[in-house]
């Protein structure tokens, strides 16, 4: 089947550069839908989604935009409508991908767009400062793909066109191959690390899809959780095991290693059942090439390898995660379940290992003992959250929600 990719851009400024990118996606036989973000110069030629359009779907005339003399606040409000009409567009069924093309100003909508579309639909953005530090992560997509618009910056030469060109086959061949998630089983969300820090996915993964489910696991360093709270807030779960709240953690610290800061919250509203567990929460993430910092430099710490450290909170941080844990669980629409490991959380904490606490882990035990809610009963598992007895524990919960009907299997 013919794909249609969404093109957005400044056709004022941008104009050569997108066409070369429509021209790239039609040889490969692609169909574009053109919009214009522009506000205040005028494409060429007409678009299929004009400024005007953008301008009144984000609350004002173009004429009112261009009034406002500031340019930050002009694409705020561009960003806005563009994000707008995208996900309309795409719930009318009028592109299978989007791409889009910019400097900083254009960047900062097109990362609005791709937010806006559901998890599994391409979106690939050329520009200046692709993977830059100034994108903060909660501002991507989870399922971004970005590429360097090197030496594009004023007109076409055949460097810009090289990376135009590529970003226009991906887009187009990611439409392509995309495949619509099946439906036939029940989906299981499941956050987790590596398996040198948490193993339970080994044992949990074959239970559950022994019973019928499908089980996907997110690895919880960031983008991991952007998409596991993308699809949890799609109502795309039967039912989340959420055994790994490292992110959770990382946010409450400031730690640039986030998934934002709706993490434990979208699964929650959506009613989904949730069996959540504090795995990793006594670890506080860094990226690898920085230096710890100085509140941090006297605690131990494992450095796990070039990309990311962590080292380890406080009793008193534990105590203070325990508070902000309850109060997100507690809004929730949908049964919760508490598993609380009295015997350790990571593989790191066991006793002869960096991360080995027993102060600290017994600090959360007690709070969680006091503080969660009445809507979220606790079962306390003599073990620690690798062993069997805790995969177990789990498996016991989701059965029994199972045959009460809170989780639905069809």
């Amino acid at each position: 089947m013919t794909k249609t990719i969404l093109s957005i851009g400044t056709y004022d400024t941008k104009n050569a550069e997108l066409e070369f990118i429509q021209s790239c996606i039609e040889e490969q036989g692609g169909k574009i839908v053109t919009m214009d973000v522009s506000v205040l110069g005028d494409p060429e030629k007409p678009t299929d989604v004009s400024k005007h359009d953008v301008a009144e779907a984000g609350g004002m005339s173009i004429a009112e935009v261009i009034a406002l003399g500031d340019e930050n606040k002009a694409f705020q409000v561009m960003a806005r409508g563009a994000a707008r009409l995208v996900v309309e567009a795409w719930q009318a069924g009028r592109f299978d991908g989007m791409i889009a093309l910019g400097g900083t100003m254009g960047t900062d909508l097109a990362l609005d767009c791709a937010q806006a579309l559901p998890l599994g639909v391409p979106k690939f953005i050329v520009s200046t400062v692709s993977f830059s530090p100034l994108i903060a992560p909660d501002r991507l997509a989870p399922d971004i793909q970005m590429i360097l618009w090197a030496g594009g910056l004023y007109g076409l030469n055949s460097i810009c066109k090289s990376s135009l060109a590529q970003a226009a086959g991906a887009v187009l061949g990611a439409a392509k191959a995309a495949q619509p998630p099946d439906t036939s089983r029940p989906l299981v969300g499941m956050t987790s690390l590596g398996s040198s820090c948490l193993k339970y996915m080994k044992i949990l993964k074959p239970a559950l899809e022994d019973r019928g489910f499908e089980v996907a696991v997110f690895h919880s360093t960031g983008m991991g959780g952007m998409a596991f709270e993308s699809l949890a807030r799609q109502g795309a779960f039967c039912c989340v095991m959420d055994f790994c709240l490292q992110e959770f953690g990382n946010m409450l610290a400031g730690s640039l290693v986030s998934s934002g800061n709706d993490r434990l919250i979208n699964a929650g509203k959506r009613g989904i059942p949730q069996i959540v567990a504090p795995g990793a929460l006594d670890l506080v993430d860094f990226a690898g090439w920085q230096q710890l910092p100085e509140a941090y430099a006297d605690r131990p710490y494992h450095e796990h390898n070039r990309l990311i450290k962590s080292s380890v909170f406080t009793p008193d941080e534990r105590r203070r995660w325990v508070h902000e844990l309850a109060n997100r669980l507690q809004s929730a629409q949908g049964e919760v379940h508490f598993l609380l490991p009295l015997e350790g959380i990571e593989e790191w904490d066991r006793e002869g290992q960096e991360a080995h606490d027993p102060e600290g882990l017994q600090a959360f035990i007690d709070e969680a003992r006091t503080v969660l809610p009445r809507n979220v009963p606790v079962t306390e598992v003599e073990g620690h959250i690798n062993d069997q007895s805790f995969a177990d524990a789990a498996l016991a919960i989701f059965d029994d929600w199972v045959r009460q009907g809170v989780i639905k299997t069809a």
